[in-house]
């Protein structure tokens, strides 16, 4: 049994970690630079990271390697590193979960590729399922417990990202994507559009994650909730709106109180994995893991 799989039969919500790239950027990750390189060259910074959403009270954490795929990497001229780094991911999150005094699972972060399919595009559906196979492959060997999609506009690059990982491996998936377009994905993708397809195509979770705060987040999974009663879902907001500060610094509005209220609420809708996205830090995950009796 999937150690995820045993966590939902309590029927608890489950918390879920925060941001990585935001916390990485305050350890000294420079705007434009690739954070799954760090995998390997800062591993005590990206395993740092995972041990405090960990202390914070997450009993899920993704890897860093949201852009891990060789589409991604090739901005960087990493794209022949795509097994290397992702397998690197995993390993720092594994040491971390495996050194925590309760269960805490890994998730293999996998981010949008960054590119349009055809013919808006030059993508075609062959290679990117490709893509994100090599990053799967990497993830399973570094470790992790189940796969997860993550910030995802169109469907057909969440099932490309499905198919993938399971030419690879059978471990579970969870899939989200962002509702940031007038309570719809930038391709026009409902709540309920996505629950119902992504259910279909067999994974273990899905629900919404970014986007432009907990507020239509929490809309988005109502949504869902609604148009399938059993589904297990996922919730993992922003925190807040991020601004610009008079010192050029970007800064996200939601306190911890606020992402406290927004993890009751969302626990209440019937929302089984709970966590943050960008801006959140331990400190939120803190308040939430207090607001939910965690």
């Amino acid at each position: 049994m999937n150690p995820l799989k045993e966590l939902l039969k309590s029927g608890k919500p489950i918390l879920l970690d925060g941001a990585m790239g935001t916390m990485l950027m305050d350890a000294g990750l420079l705007q434009g630079d690739p954070p799954e390189e760090w995998n390997v060259l800062h591993p005590a910074r990206v395993r740092a990271v995972h041990r405090a959403y960990i202390e914070a009270g997450s009993r899920v954490i993704l890897t860093n390697s949201f852009g891990g795929t060789s589409f991604r990497l090739e901005l960087h001229n990493l794209q022949d590193r795509v097994v290397e780094l992702n397998k690197a991911a995993a390993e720092c999150a594994r040491l971390e979960a495996d050194a925590a005094a309760d269960t805490v699972i890994v998730g293999g972060s996998m981010g949008p590729t960054g590119s349009l399919f055809e013919p808006m595009g030059t993508m075609t559906y062959d290679e990117a399922v490709a893509a994100f196979a090599d990053q799967a492959r990497g993830l399973a060997e570094g470790g992790v417990d189940l796969f997860w999609i993550e910030t995802m506009s169109d469907l057909d690059e969440v099932k490309a990202a499905i198919e993938g990982a399971k030419s690879v491996s059978d471990l579970p998936i969870a899939a989200t994507m962002s509702f940031d377009t007038h309570g719809h994905t930038m391709m026009g993708i409902s709540p309920a559009k996505a629950v119902e397809s992504l259910l279909d195509v067999g994974v273990l979770a899905v629900g919404a994650n970014c986007g432009t705060g907990s507020d239509e987040l929490e809309l988005a999974v109502k949504a869902m909730r609604e148009a399938n009663p059993e589904a297990v879902l996922v919730a993992k907001a922003n925190a807040g709106i991020p601004k610009v500060s008079a010192s050029g610094d970007i800064v996200y509005t939601g306190t911890p109180e606020v992402m406290a209220q927004y993890a009751l609420n969302v626990s209440g809708i019937g929302v089984s994995l709970i966590g943050g996205c960008c801006g959140s830090t331990p400190e939120h995950i803190k308040a939430m893991a207090k607001a939910l009796g965690n």
